[in-house]
């Protein structure tokens, strides 16, 4: 009798322990999509999508856009967007792109995005997937399991801890091209300001003269020019600025949306004018090298001449 006992004590003590290995070693992929069907029931999520090909994230279009959808085919579609990065476990913003900046590229090679300039770019291909079901304009929520966003080691520049699951929302923009998106956030910021300006055409630079120059010299693009300065973005911050009369320049060694001084009436010696610049003639898409200026970021500058010698 006693070694039936043991036996079958032994045999009962080998399932706890069986099971409880399962436990110990079920995989995250398991795991977090228990956690995002959760999430999705909880949250009455009833139009969420999951992948087709079956590899962890879900997706749910909240809003369409207007138009045709986005191509990444051999008609590929440029796509202008902006992102936010929530924990699914408590709501907790990691990352929200400025409203002075956003991502660009062709749709097809949409599968990851620079959060910082100290980390590797985060890469998610799903990215890709889901921006072909959107229009211009549209916004979509993306539900990412842990190993396919910042996963076991998460992300110390944005504060993410380890295996969290990841709302990605993704807002593309109406405009198509970054010349166009620009020019509207320039306008927009003048009539939100109040304030009025010229568009140099060729350029898309916006301009106002304050107080027109009375020196004879005519601006060039070779004119040493002397100049107090301010630059600040479009949220009014400050990125550079020279205001003591010791900065002198040509036409050349700046920005080229500068260039459009030498055609500006009025932009002569004692002159004090306005430029508000598109990205595009400022710092590009990749933004200033010290990291001042973000990618696509259009600019505001105050400009004095105090001097002009040819």
């Amino acid at each position: 009798m006693l070694k039936k006992i043991t036996s079958y004590t032994f045999i009962l003590a080998g399932l706890i322990l069986l099971n409880s290995c399962k436990k110990e070693y079920e995989s995250i992929q398991s795991i977090d999509d228990t956690k995002i069907k959760d999430y999705i029931s909880k949250n009455n999520i009833t139009d969420a999508i999951e992948d087709p090909d079956k590899t962890g994230f879900y997706y749910q279009i909240t809003s369409p856009g207007t138009g045709e959808f986005f191509k990444a085919d051999g008609t590929a579609d440029s796509v202008l967007y902006s992102l936010s990065i929530k924990s699914l476990l408590n709501g907790t913003t990691y990352y929200t792109t400025s409203p002075i900046t956003n991502f660009g590229t062709y749709v097809g090679y949409a599968s990851s995005f620079n959060y910082s300039a100290n980390e590797r770019p985060l890469s998610i291909p799903c990215l890709r997937t889901v921006l072909q079901k959107l229009k211009p304009g549209g916004v979509a929520r993306i539900l990412l399991p842990s190993y396919l966003a910042f996963g076991k080691n998460g992300s110390t520049a944005l504060n993410v801890p380890s295996n969290d699951n990841i709302e990605l929302t993704v807002t593309t923009y109406p405009q198509k091209s970054q010349r166009l998106l620009d020019d509207k956030r320039i306008t927009d910021f003048l009539t939100s300001k109040g304030l009025t300006a010229t568009k140099d055409q060729p350029t898309g630079v916006y301009y106002s003269v304050i107080l027109a120059g009375t020196g004879d010299a005519p601006i060039d693009v070779s004119s040493s020019l002397k100049i107090n300065y301010t630059g600040r973005n479009l949220e009014g911050t400050v990125f550079d600025s020279s205001t003591d009369g010791t900065f002198t320049t040509t036409l050349l060694q700046v920005i080229s949306g500068w260039e459009v001084l030498k055609d500006i009436p009025g932009a002569r010696k004692g002159a004090k004018i306005r430029l508000f610049i598109p990205s595009s003639e400022a710092y590009g898409t990749s933004g200033s090298t010290t990291g001042t200026i973000p990618p696509n970021a259009c600019l505001d500058f105050d400009i004095e001449i105090v001097d002009v010698t040819n």
